[in-house]
């Protein structure tokens, strides 16, 4: 018999029955990493991000579950919706609360509708979730839904016969065309650019840093407790909240230390500067960085190029490196399409939203093709 539950909490249901939904790409929707913010404290009703996890059984068995959240702002999404909250308070309707389905703090790329690819009962179990969203909207009076970060297939699929409605923006990935190492990938760029990227990194192997990869196993507690300082200096620096309490590195550390990469700068056997990064299956995320000490381009040789060697070496697919920032272009990661379905209950409002993101989405794709001819490759190159 074919239930559908909400879940306050991952820790109602089984890792392994979670992890068998969660795909062969994706660290953050996997038990470990979800279950980490909610046990610091890195989301809950305190933080604004109350868990509403949609899950779908039959019988005992889990087959299928949407990570969805209950907010009253609107921080911590990078796909932003700011104009239609003021939109929807001039309209004199309020529009917190609403339903996020995403892993928050976390601008990757992913499913978010989990259910086994090879299962048979995979559309109707979509289909479940999908109603059981809008459904869980109309308890909780949200005033909207919106699943972010979501793949091209699942956004068509959601948005398919309505009343959702589909959302293009853009972020800057890199992806592998079969490079044999970095010499190659850069034999792809102008000879220009060529020239400035050996550069920089001549510079960081001049510095007299020592720079080490090392998965979340190798790292001591020195290094963990490094990650979690640049971390905390970086948002100093920014002037932007502290959205990851300590507590998360310490889960992070105990429950998915095997999804870690780290690039760390050590000047002598003091770590002055380090990426904490993520990995499974074709993909790797870069996501934190900091620095203790200011060496010209070192940011660029701990997010971008060793990452992209790493993923080289491995045989990757594709390496995103976190929301917003065009220097990225330079390195090689690419304008590349990012979806995101949405549903709005005021009528008068939704229309109106609906209407934006289709002029918006030309918009997006024109910039996405500006961009693109200002990238390093050379002008052949696709």
């Amino acid at each position: 018999m074919v239930r559908v539950a909400v879940l306050s909490s991952l820790d109602e249901v089984a890792p392994e029955a979670w992890d068998a939904l969660a795909g062969d790409d994706d660290p953050f929707v996997e038990h470990a990493f979800l279950s980490a913010l909610e046990r610091s404290g890195a989301v809950g009703a305190e933080a604004g991000w109350v868990p509403m996890h949609v899950t779908v059984w039959d019988d005992s068995e889990l087959v299928g579950a949407l990570p969805l959240y209950l907010k009253d702002h609107s921080y911590g999404e990078f796909i932003f919706d700011w104009a239609w909250a003021d939109a929807s308070s001039r309209l004199g309707a309020p529009y917190y609360p609403k339903l996020v389905s995403m892993v928050p703090l976390t601008p990757a790329t992913g499913r978010r509708l989990l259910v086994r690819e090879d299962d048979p009962r995979r559309a109707d179990i979509v289909r479940t979730l999908r109603a059981g969203c809008l459904e869980l909207a109309e308890r909780t009076r949200a005033s909207s839904v919106h699943i972010l970060f979501t793949t091209d297939g699942e956004a068509a699929a959601l948005a398919e016969d309505g009343p959702l409605f589909r959302r293009l923006s853009s972020q800057f990935h890199w992806h592998n065309r079969g490079y044999a190492d970095f010499d190659a990938f850069l034999a792809e760029f102008r000879a220009n650019v060529r020239k400035q990227t050996r550069r920089e990194r001549s510079a960081v192997a001049a510095s007299g840093l020592r720079i080490e990869t090392k998965t979340g196993a190798e790292l001591d507690e020195r290094a963990w407790e490094a990650l979690h300082r640049f971390y905390v200096n970086t948002c100093w620096r920014k002037g932007s909240p502290e959205y990851l309490p300590p507590e998360f590195f310490t889960e992070l550390r105990a429950r998915a230390a095997a999804r870690v990469v780290a690039v760390l700068a050590y000047r002598g056997d003091e770590i002055v500067a380090g990426t904490l990064n993520f990995e499974k299956g074709k993909h790797i995320y870069g996501r934190y960085w900091g620095a203790t000490e200011d060496v010209e381009y070192l940011h660029f040789e701990l997010c971008y190029y060793r990452l992209i060697e790493r993923a080289i070496e491995k045989g990757m697919d594709r390496f995103e490196a976190g929301a917003q920032g065009h220097h990225k272009l330079r390195r090689g990661l690419m304008p590349s399409e990012i979806h995101s379905v949405h549903w709005v209950r005021h009528p008068v409002l939704s229309r109106a939203v609906e209407e934006h993101v289709l002029r918006e989405a030309g918009a997006v794709r024109h910039e996405m093709r500006e961009l693109a001819r200002h990238g390093p490759f050379r002008r052949e190159m696709p």
